[in-house]
């Protein structure tokens, strides 16, 4: 009898194990984030079993992800890492991998980002990294977007749409969909911008009945987004109250601060600046936080537009500076591009001869470095509002270029491929 109770009892801990985890996920759906995480934490410190262990690990990670708190997060993906490694387990070790991306992504160390996900897609041959490989894709897409390496984005953004659609996963074509919004909202191409996330939210409204809110109010804030660049300020400002509520109902800090972000902007593009300071002022206090890098150097960027407003070009170089640091730390190609075109036009406007030509050389640096120019007629991509459209490879083209002369292959791949190498 005792051998038989004692065989039983690491299945009698795993079964409690898990009854503590879906305990605390019903908590956690139920809004009572504080008593979930106080039941997944007493379980981590109970269970001997390295499966629920890694699986309460997991909540952990998602929970303080969606709170903000991703030096946290990055803890327990760490820990996630150790039991997998403890276990051997090819499965469990692509997931921790997936987190450790993840974390690096929320707290903008893109590099590593991309490392850990390649870390991931070369784990083939398990049986979890068909369902996982989407979701990783759509981390190196953010992480190339992140490092304003728009092509690989494009690439990686487009491999996890196809994995969505290859295993019918509804939550994951919603979260691609958004992405892709936010890449066309940097490249200015705003019908696009607002498509993606419009069709993220037809996906809610069509399958998103059992799904968190976190994914409407995800797709409402892209087309906010959307809709402010397009000047459609009554239908930005609607999307963005919507997208707010359901991230206060939540406690979504990080989608706080991005509304705000977002509310700031609009009060600045209504030439209302009295209302936009103390919205950015209070999207950089929760980025700063958060770690949120990339959207503290937005901040700056809206704060300096507001002092160009006023005239103030001693305050709105100051900013321009602070977004620089942060744009440099992430290697964000892309902010500095816009802090040399801005700074540009303020010592344009003063005369400064000396500082203008500095300012030009390095506008001019970034967009070669960027390849933001079309590979047919050479012209500038991501300038103004304009229609763009990918070819099969990611390269980025006018898409009145491509329907005027047509093309037999891509133009940037065969000037690649003439390179000395590959000759």
């Amino acid at each position: 009898m005792n051998i038989f109770m004692r065989r039983l009892a690491p299945e009698m801990g795993q079964d409690q194990t898990k009854q503590q985890i879906e305990k605390g996920l019903r908590l956690y759906q139920s809004n009572q984030t504080d008593k979930a995480l106080h039941v997944w934490t007493k379980v981590l410190e109970k269970t001997s079993d390295p499966g629920g262990k890694f699986r309460v690990l997991g909540c952990l990670i998602t929970a303080h992800s969606e709170m903000g708190k991703y030096k946290e997060m990055l803890k327990y993906a760490l820990d996630q890492i150790d039991t997998a490694r403890e276990m051997e387990d090819p499965d469990y070790l692509t997931e921790g991998y997936l987190n450790l991306a993840r974390s690096n992504e929320k707290l903008c160390d893109f590099q590593k980002t991309v490392s850990y996900c390649k870390t991931c897609l070369n784990m083939q041959g398990t049986t979890v990294s068909l369902q996982l490989n989407g979701q990783v894709c759509l981390s190196m897409g953010n992480a190339f977007l992140g490092l304003s390496v728009f092509q690989k984005a494009l690439e990686s953004y487009e491999k996890a749409l196809r994995y969505a659609h290859n295993n019918d996963d509804k939550m994951l074509e919603c979260r691609v969909c958004c992405s892709l919004g936010n890449i066309y909202v940097h490249l200015k191409d705003y019908e696009k911008a607002l498509f993606f996330p419009c069709k993220a939210a037809e996906l809610v409204n069509d399958y998103g009945k059992s799904w968190s809110l976190k994914y409407r109010a995800m797709s409402q804030y892209h087309m906010s987004v959307a809709y402010r660049k397009l000047e459609r300020l009554p239908d930005a400002m609607e999307c963005c109250e919507e997208s707010m509520k359901i991230a206060l109902q939540h406690g979504d800090r990080p989608l706080q601060a991005l509304c705000l972000l977002n509310f700031a902007d609009i009060h600045r593009c209504r030439h209302d600046v009295d209302k936009a300071f103390p919205r950015y002022e209070s999207a950089l206090g929760i980025m700063t936080e958060i770690g949120n890098r990339l959207g503290q150097s937005h901040v700056y960027l809206g704060v300096a537009k507001c002092w160009l407003l006023q005239k103030d070009y001693e305050k709105a170089l100051d900013s321009l500076q602070r977004a620089q640091e942060l744009a440099d730390g992430m290697g964000n190609k892309l902010c500095t591009l816009k802090v040399h075109c801005l700074s540009e036009g303020i010592y344009r406007s003063q005369g400064q001869q000396e500082e203008l030509r500095e300012q030009v050389v390095k506008f001019l640096q970034c967009v070669e470095e960027l390849e933001l120019y079309c590979g047919m007629c050479g012209e500038s991509i991501g300038d103004r509002d304009q229609k763009l459209q990918a070819l099969p490879c990611s390269h980025i083209f006018h898409l009145k270029c491509l329907q005027t002369n047509g093309t037999k292959g891509c133009p940037k791949c065969f000037k690649s491929s003439m390179k000395p190498g590959f000759v």
